[in-house]
């Protein structure tokens, strides 16, 4: 893969988009972590899990998505193959 198909966090392009799970953090005066998924917020966070979150920061983009879905409990829960065949979801 050529170095200019790649951005600035050493991801090729595809990557990213799969490693995107639409997470985003801001910090707080406070010292609060606004978790956010789509632009609203999903989860607060505050005191000691605040503190350690912000030491995994430094960590590369997909392991901060799943980190952040972790937190906010929207992340694979391991049922996913057995509600496909579920008459439901059939396609």
């Amino acid at each position: 893969m050529e170095p200019s198909s790649r951005n600035g966090r050493g991801l090729a392009e595809s990557d990213e988009q799969a490693a995107d799970l639409g997470f985003t953090y801001r910090l707080r005066k406070s010292g609060e972590v606004d978790v956010l998924r789509r632009g609203r917020v999903a989860v607060t966070l505050r005191g000691a899990l605040a503190a350690e979150f912000l030491a995994e920061a430094g960590a590369g983009f997909a392991a901060m998505q799943q980190t952040m879905a972790r937190l906010t409990g929207n992340y694979k829960r391991g049922n996913e193959r057995r509600a496909s065949k579920h008459p439901r979801n059939r396609r």
